[in-house]
């Protein structure tokens, strides 16, 4: 990082909270203190008004802002909470820009909103329960991949398919989702000549290219999604009928298995859900027992069956 760009990241974090010390700078910016004491006279000296309290840290003097914009407390608070949870949603890079797009917000509050942000932080927190597979790497693609996206470059790509094989290739990204649990880059393979599903913790490198693509011919993510995806049973749709008792423990953890719509029948709400686990899917229904019956695949009642039959054999 330049020193131009530095002193407007200081200037930023600055106004991001009430009081900023010294230290806290240096750990932030891996610099000296006495570079600290520097980068801040020159901010002052460029007509910000910094004022420094001995022993306390910094502030600027209220009613300073550089952004044209204002939050309400509010949408600061509604913010603080979608950033944790997209925290356990992407990869580092993302998390990397949302840290850095969370600071300029915070900068251009009002100081009783930042109290208020800061104190509603030390009270929020997302356990990060998704009982699908871990993935294999934390990954540092998305924000690469989306920026080539939207510019419709053409990108080259190391990758280890499940079968552990390693192939390289070029693609014409098209879009990103994300579904059981991970990532998946969908793009036109130049090897193969056709769409493909990429997982993107399983790319190992990642190069963006100079060469642009036209996308006048490309299906749309959407229609991949819903041509592709499902057709080809990547995703099976499963059909379960749980009884209103335990619907209460259904709300949150079922998006984590693929719900897709419900409706009442009875004393029962029937779900649907769309998997690429349905081992994953049986081990998570096991946990109701009698209060939950799969109405269809027959392919997980077999599943289940299989897994019934393994737990009496180890406590017969």
């Amino acid at each position: 990082m330049n020193r131009i760009d530095r002193l407007h990241a200081i200037l930023t974090h600055l106004q991001s909270k009430r009081k900023v010390t010294a230290q806290e700078v240096a750990d932030r910016f891996n610099i000296s203190l006495r570079t600290v004491y520097r980068d801040v006279k020159a901010i002052e000296e460029s007509g910000v008004p910094v004022i420094g309290e001995a022993g306390s840290g910094y502030t600027i003097m209220e009613g300073y802002r550089l952004p044209p914009v204002m939050f309400s407390q509010e949408e600061a608070a509604a913010l603080l909470l979608s950033s944790k949870l997209a925290e356990h949603m992407t990869d580092e890079s993302v998390k990397k820009n949302l840290d850095g797009a969370l600071f300029k917000i915070k900068a251009v509050l009002r100081s009783t909103d930042k109290e208020h942000v800061d104190n509603l932080d030390e009270h929020v927190a997302i356990i990060n329960y998704n009982p699908a597979p871990a993935e294999e790497g934390s990954g540092q693609h998305l924000s690469a991949l989306q920026k080539a996206i939207v510019d419709k470059r053409v990108i080259f790509i190391r990758y280890e398919s499940n079968s552990e094989e390693i192939t390289e290739r070029q693609l014409e990204p098209i879009g990103l989702c994300r579904y059981s649990g991970s990532w998946h880059l969908i793009g036109w393979c130049r090897l193969r000549e056709g769409y493909r599903d990429f997982k993107v913790s399983r790319i190992q490198r990642l190069q963006l290219k100079d060469e642009l693509f036209e996308n006048k011919t490309h299906q749309s993510l959407q229609e991949y999604i819903d041509k592709i995806i499902i057709s080809t049973h990547e995703l099976l749709e499963v059909v379960v009928l749980f009884k209103k008792e335990v619907y209460k423990y259904l709300k949150e953890k079922k998006y984590w298995y693929g719900f897709v719509r419900e409706e009442e029948v009875g004393d029962c709400i029937r779900m649907h859900f769309l998997t690429s686990s349905l081992e994953m899917f049986a081990r998570w229904l096991l946990s109701f027992t009698n209060e939950a019956t799969v109405e269809s695949p027959q392919q997980l009642v077999n599943e289940m069956n299989k897994m019934v039959g393994e737990l009496k054999e180890i406590y017969k």
